[in-house]
């Protein structure tokens, strides 16, 4: 150990004699000022304009794109070569090799010396960045400790793993600059690497454990994952080894075949323990955030610990689907980390994929390309991705396996439990396309929970959920591309026609939307059960159809009224009502406050009042949505708001704060029966959800959410969502912008360039 810490120590003295370790210690630093007040001045220019940050930690300091450590972690690279590339190319240049040679120093020692001086450099890097980091919690209340310093760690993890290839890179050369470019060259390969194989599982496997690519990652996002420090210690190990059989053989004279043994059986050894180190049951973790931000939220946890036996996720790919890309080989281990959280608290998850090709609904694919069949379609694709056509099931043969016509033979994940219980995850028609923890959760739920049963009435000119009008519920209820409608949150949702069936007892909510014509006996007694009974029930009128759905609703001591809600404006129709949630409301659901406070509105295009009456009953009632107390008021002459505009008649008409959306509630046995009434159903028709206007926000897919949320006792959808973040705020303003920068590029670096003049002027005098 001695001679270790002497060979150690000479390099040291060696390194910070010339002037290239000063220089990078210099610009590193300098870059590190560069970010960190950058990243200051814009957090400070958006807590005065906005009030508060979030998560300032992590977005100055500490995350995977856009932080300081993020920064300075994607230009390590550039340092590290231009240190570790003299490490051994000097000696064997000027010859002092021979003398270590011949000295009763081992290989190990030879090379754990040059190794622990790299070590030391790094950690003066660190602590750098350390210093970054005191700034930061000194500025930043609630500052995140654990997280900013499992960053640095990854850093640290890192910087180390450069530097034992670049000192391999440099037992293989007497040039120093070759050694550089080969420690660039073999950075290079091991970020590329994951891209090699991808075809072939264990291949696979091996190529992505081995590449460096995004391997701190994890660390700057708080992430402490065993994989990860294990694959920093093997990946060290193997170059040190590396390092130490090139010296050996060049002590002492060894077969040619013997060496590549050797190098054989260390590379065997470094990959067979990175194919043991990263299997799932191998894995442990820690989440260093203040909201566990890496982790399952606690209602997922819940849901993934109740699966006792296996669990198996296939995902069907179609290659004429437009999504079929996401389930290629190629990006496989891409598409897998969506499980990652879940594989965390249940190891033995199995993925499985399968390929085929089949007529489904791509009118891109399908309109550049008219006239060729199926096949022909899914051999051009082939072709044109450089794919082996042999890999796709035909449409009979995978008719053979399974059948996907419900699902409109789109891509889709088949989630399948040990006992045959099954459920469905699928691609999304928005931005991010993937479903998340929220909807893999709810479709895991739904295999170990009762979830909510959602019957929509009709048979009586209702809402139809099969159906893609403006007036039609069809977007929001069943639609399978839609991430929040109800089959994709967790909601089972059936039709019922009360005429010819009853509800069936395991219906937990029904909806009846605005029905025109009347409930005959059998029809009205049915619906009248099931309220008995402390069902649930989403119910809504529109204009001119009130004396339809009057007679069910009057027994709950409420009506609906006639005539049509008015609020002029000088840009909509009268009759378009444009509202903020009450303040019950808004106490009661987040979604509303968080709504109102970023000015959205929630838009009723035609609504009708809604009113108590004489019957006494056991219900308490709240306000929704109800019309301000002026410039508003239920309008009974006007009609045509297009042509015309409602004037208020005093006689009959009357400025008022008028009920649109009430919620009643009262205890029936052993649970709370709630029932929401609206005045309005096209406020979340499919008219109005796809709905854009030029100056006006919506906030109208809140009312469904909140609305089922509320009637399923929050059973879903799943609430994924996290507390806030602490460190929200900032110890200094904008009148700190110009220190922060005089400080961090000016006077830090250049006290490091003046420590250097002053080292360099002492060894010149002496």
């Amino acid at each position: 150990m001695k001679t270790t810490w002497k060979i150690a120590q000479a390099e040291l003295k060696s390194l910070f004699s010339s002037p290239i370790a000063w220089l990078i210690l210099i610009i590193f630093t300098f870059q590190a000022g560069l970010g960190m007040s950058d990243k200051l001045s814009d957090e400070i220019r958006h807590i005065a304009l906005y009030g508060r940050g979030y998560n300032l930690t992590g977005a100055i300091l500490a995350r995977e794109v856009g932080s300081v450590f993020s920064d300075m972690l994607e230009n390590l690279y550039l340092y590290i070569p231009l240190l570790t590339m003299g490490l051994m190319s000097k000696e064997y240049s000027s010859g002092s090799i021979k003398l270590l040679y011949s000295s009763p120093i081992t290989n190990a020692q030879i090379i754990f010396g040059k190794y622990a001086s790299m070590l030391v450099y790094s950690a003066v890097l660190m602590l750098v960045l350390l210093v970054f980091l005191f700034f930061g919690a000194g500025v930043i209340e609630n500052f995140d400790y654990p997280r900013a310093f499992t960053a640095l760690l990854g850093i640290f993890f890192l910087t180390c793993a450069y530097a034992a290839i670049g000192l391999f890179m440099s037992t293989l050369t007497a040039y120093q600059v070759v050694a550089a470019v080969g420690t660039l060259t073999a950075l290079a390969l091991l970020n590329y690497v994951q891209n090699v194989g991808q075809n072939y599982d264990f291949v696979r496997d091996i190529t992505y454990w081995l590449s460096l690519a995004g391997r701190s990652k994890q660390f700057l996002e708080g992430m402490i994952c065993s994989e990860d420090i294990l694959y920093f210690f093997i990946v060290i190990g193997l170059f040190l080894s590396l390092s130490i059989l090139k010296l050996r053989f060049g002590r002492t004279t060894v077969r040619g075949v013997k060496r590549v043994s050797a190098y054989g059986c260390v590379i065997v050894i470094t990959l067979m323990l990175g194919y043991l180190t990263s299997r799932p049951t191998m894995i442990a973790y820690y989440d260093t955030t203040d909201t566990k931000q890496n982790t399952l939220t606690p209602p997922s946890q819940e849901v993934v610990e109740k699966f006792k036996c296996d669990l198996s996720i296939t995902t069907y790919v179609n290659l004429l689907d437009e999504n079929y890309s996401t389930g290629l080989p190629a990006y496989r281990k891409w598409d897998m980390t969506l499980f990652d959280k879940y594989i965390r608290f249940k190891p033995d998850i199995k993925m499985r994929y399968v390929y085929y090709w089949h007529h489904t609904s791509n009118p891109s694919l399908y309109g550049y390309n008219p006239g060729l069949t199926d096949e022909q379609l899914a051999k051009k694709v082939c072709e044109a991705q450089d794919l082996s056509y042999s890999m796709f099931m035909t449409d009979k043969e995978i008719e053979k396996i399974i059948d996907l016509n419900d699902e409109y033979w789109h891509f889709v994940r088949i989630i399948e439990t040990g006992d045959g219980k099954t459920a469905r995850l699928r691609m999304y028609n928005d931005n991010q396309r993937s479903p998340s923890e929220t909807e893999i959760t709810a479709a895991l739920k739904q295999m170990v929970m009762k979830t909510p049963k959602v019957a929509f009435l009709t048979g009586h000119g209702e809402r139809d959920i099969y159906k893609g009008g403006d007036r039609e519920f069809g977007a929001f209820a069943i639609n399978l591309t839609f991430r929040h409608s109800l089959v994709n949150q967790g909601y089972k949702v059936i039709t019922v026609n009360l005429e010819e069936n009853d509800i069936p007892e395991d219906v937990d909510i029904i909806v009846l939307a605005d029905p025109r014509k009347d409930y005959n006996e059998v029809a009205t007694e049915r619906f009248n059960k099931f309220i008995a009974k402390g069902g649930n029930a989403f119910i809504m009128s529109d204009v001119a159809h009130q004396a339809y759905i009057n007679p069910l609703v009057e027994p709950l001591g409420v009506s609906f009224e006639q005539g049509v809600l008015v609020q002029p404006s000088p840009n909509y129709p009268a009759n378009m009502l444009i509202l903020d949630p009450s303040q019950s409301a808004m106490k009661r659901s987040r979604e509303y406050y968080v709504q109102f406070r970023m000015d959205k509105k929630f838009i009723f295009p035609g609504a009708v009042a809604i009113t108590k009456n004489e019957k006494a009953t056991a219900f308490n009632d709240s306000i929704l949505f109800a019309t301000p107390a002026k410039g508003a008021w239920n309008e009974f002459q006007t009609t045509d708001f297009i042509e015309h505009k409602p004037t208020l008649d005093p006689a009959t008409e009357k400025e008022d704060s008028i009920p649109v959306a009430i919620r009643l509630t009262r205890k029936v046995g052993d649970k709370e029966q709630r029932i929401l009434l609206f005045g309005d159903a096209d406020c979340i028709g499919n008219g109005e959800l796809t709905t854009s206007r030029l100056d006006l926000s919506s906030g109208n897919f809140s009312i469904i959410t909140e609305s089922f949320s509320d009637l399923s006792y929050g059973q879903l959808p799943i609430n994924t969502e996290r507390p806030r973040p602490k460190d929200s705020t900032l110890r200094i303003d904008q009148s700190a912008d110009i220190w922060l920068k005089i400080i961090f590029m000016g006077v830090f670096p250049g006290s490091l360039l003046i420590a250097y003049f002053i080292l360099w002027w002492k060894r010149r005098r002496k």
